[in-house]
C-alpha cells in the first residue's frame, strides 16, 4: 500500500535521447514510497544544455505542488541540466539530487566520436557539449551547491564504447568521471547506462538516498 509524504515532490529528469518513459518504473516506485512525481519529458536533442536547462526546469517546476520540498532524480544528461541550472539560480525548497551515471566530466566516447559524420544528427547540439575538454559544459561547471548522491554503473552492453572509456565503465560514462566536487555519496552499482533508471537495486539506492542522504553500502 502506498502511503504520501506530505510536502515532498520528485522531479524526474531523464537523459540526451531518451523519453519520460525510461523513468516509468522509477516513477512507479516513488509514487507507491509516498512522493509526489514529476516525470518531465522534453526534447534533449533539440538545443545546447544552457537553452534545455532554462527551458525544461522551469516547466518541470511549474508542475510541482506549491510549498512542496522539490528533490531531483536524473539519468546522465539530465544530472547536467539540473548542474547548469543551479550554477545560475537557486530552486526554492531544494531538497536531495540523485544523478545516475551522470557525465560530471564528461565522457571519453564524445572526444572520440563527435567528428564522425552523422554524431551531431543524431545527438544534437548537447551531445557535443558533453566531451571531457576544458571547453566542454560539465567542465565549465563548478562543485556541487547542493545536497547530491551519485549512482555508477560498472556493466557494459556496448564493448566498442567501452574500449573508449576508462574501466570500470557502464559504456557511456566511466565510473570516474560521475563524481563531482561536493558529492554527498557516491555508490558502485553492476548496471549498464540505459538501464540504471529500471533496474530494482538502483531504484532501491534512490529511495534510500531521498530519504536519508546516505546509499545503502551495505546492501
Amino acid at each position: 500500500m502506498s502511503y504520501v509524504k506530505a510536502g515532498e515532490s520528485v522531479v524526474l529528469l531523464h537523459g540526451l535521447a531518451r523519453t519520460d518513459r525510461s523513468f516509468s518504473k522509477m516513477e512507479t516506485a516513488l509514487v507507491d514510497a509516498g512522493y509526489d512525481v514529476v516525470n518531465f519529458g522534453y526534447p534533449s536533442r533539440s538545443n545546447d544544455i544552457e537553452t534545455l536547462a532554462e527551458e525544461v526546469i522551469p516547466k518541470a517546476l511549474s508542475q510541482v505542488k506549491a510549498g512542496n520540498q522539490i528533490h531531483f532524480v536524473t539519468h546522465s544528461m539530465g544530472g547536467i541540466l539540473i548542474r547548469q541550472y543551479l550554477g545560475k539560480k537557486p530552486i526554492e525548497n531544494l531538497g536531495r539530487v540523485v544523478m545516475l551515471g551522470p557525465p560530471n566530466k564528461g565522457s571519453q566516447v564524445v572526444d572520440k566520436l563527435q567528428d564522425v559524420p552523422g554524431f551531431e544528427l543524431i545527438n544534437g547540439p548537447a551531445g557535443m557539449q558533453l566531451g571531457t575538454g576544458e571547453m566542454s559544459v560539465p567542465s565549465q561547471l563548478g562543485p556541487a551547491n547542493f545536497e547530491v548522491g551519485i549512482v555508477a554503473g560498472t556493466r557494459s552492453i556496448n564493448l566498442i564504447l567501452s574500449t573508449m572509456l576508462p574501466s570500470p565503465d557502464d559504456g557511456k560514462v566511466s565510473v570516474e568521471n560521475t563524481k563531482l566536487e561536493g558529492m554527498a555519496d557516491h555508490i558502485e552499482v553492476p548496471v549498464a547506462h540505459p538501464f540504471l533508471m529500471t533496474n530494482q537495486r538502483v531504484i532501491d539506492q534512490v529511495i534510500r538516498f531521498l530519504e536519508t542522504g546516505k546509499f545503502d553500502k551495505e546492501e
